[in-house]
Order: C-alpha cells, then sequence, then structure tokens
C-alpha cells in the first residue's frame, strides 16, 4: 500500500472548500440563514487523531524493536491501523476544506460577522488540520524498516571465494 500523497490532500480540501463556499452563497441567496458546524466537531476530530497515533504505537513499537522483545503485532491489526489512518487524512481534509469554505465565506462579506458564527468554523478547521497530521504521522509509524543484509557471511565484494 502505498503513502498517502499531499496532492491528494490538497486536492480534496479545495473541492471541500469550493462546496462549502458554493453551499453557503446558496444559501444566503435564498434568504436562508448560513450553515455553521459545531464547536464539537473540531475537538472531536482532535480526538479521533490522537486515537489513531495511539493505536499506531503498539505497531511501530514492534517495527522498530524487532520481535525480539515482545510479541508479535497481528498483520491485520496492523493493516487496519494503516487503512483507518489514510481514511482519517482523508476525513481531515474534507472536513477541515468544508469548514475553511465555510469560514472564508463568512469573512468575504461586507459586515463583519459576530464571533459565535466564525468561531465554531475556525474550530472545525483546526481540527480538521490536526486529524491530518495525526493521521499522516500514525501512517508514516507503520511503516516497516526495510530488510538488513543477512549477507555477513559474505566478503565486503559480494561474492564468495572460490
Amino acid at each position: 500500500m502505498k503513502p498517502t500523497r499531499a496532492s491528494t490532500l490538497v486536492s480534496v480540501a479545495l473541492v471541500a472548500a469550493v462546496a462549502g463556499f458554493a453551499l453557503d452563497a446558496v444559501l444566503a441567496s435564498r434568504q436562508a440563514p448560513t450553515l455553521f458546524l459545531s464547536t464539537p466537531l473540531g475537538a472531536t476530530l482532535t480526538l479521533i487523531g490522537v486515537a489513531v497515533v495511539l493505536m499506531a504505537r503498539p505497531v511501530r513499537r514492534h517495527a522498530r524493536d524487532g520481535a525480539s522483545r515482545q510479541r508479535a503485532v497481528d498483520p491485520l491489526y496492523a493493516t487496519r491501523v494503516v487503512v483507518l489512518a489514510k481514511a482519517s487524512s482523508i476525513a481531515g481534509a474534507l472536513f477541515g476544506g468544508f469548514g475553511a469554505g465555510l469560514l472564508v465565506y463568512v469573512l468575504t462579506r461586507s459586515a463583519l460577522p459576530p464571533l459565535g458564527s466564525v468561531l465554531p468554523n475556525a474550530v472545525a478547521v483546526g481540527g480538521g488540520a490536526v486529524l491530518v497530521v495525526c493521521a499522516i504521522v500514525a501512517e508514516r509509524m507503520c511503516i516497516a524498516p526495510p530488510p538488513g543484509d543477512d549477507d555477513d557471511d559474505l566478503p565486503r565484494g559480494g561474492t564468495t571465494a572460490n
């Protein structure tokens, strides 16, 4: 499985930001109230990011220390953690980008918005960014180091002497 690309996350965030901006613009043009994300969303996204990193710690310890000091990590568990980290990074980019689009729309209006309408979206953008960073860190923690040189019995040149 290949690591998550930054270009993928940036493109997801940009599409979500445009969608959030457009949604708020359509709502405002129809005289409907604009959309605000809830403040606990940012905190929840942050807690999910921390949980993903904590789930990746046993995999990292096993990959770093080897099987000599502790029991082996279930390969399915490691795979699930990597897939969860990839999904979390995309979800964080999606939520953060959408919140950024809503925030940009509110801040670009001619009237100065009250803090109560800016803060929830700003917290959601921050929570999405924290989730993306934590998910990328967790994904990198699950990368196994390359196999070591097991050719210690061979001479320096790499060939056997006859």
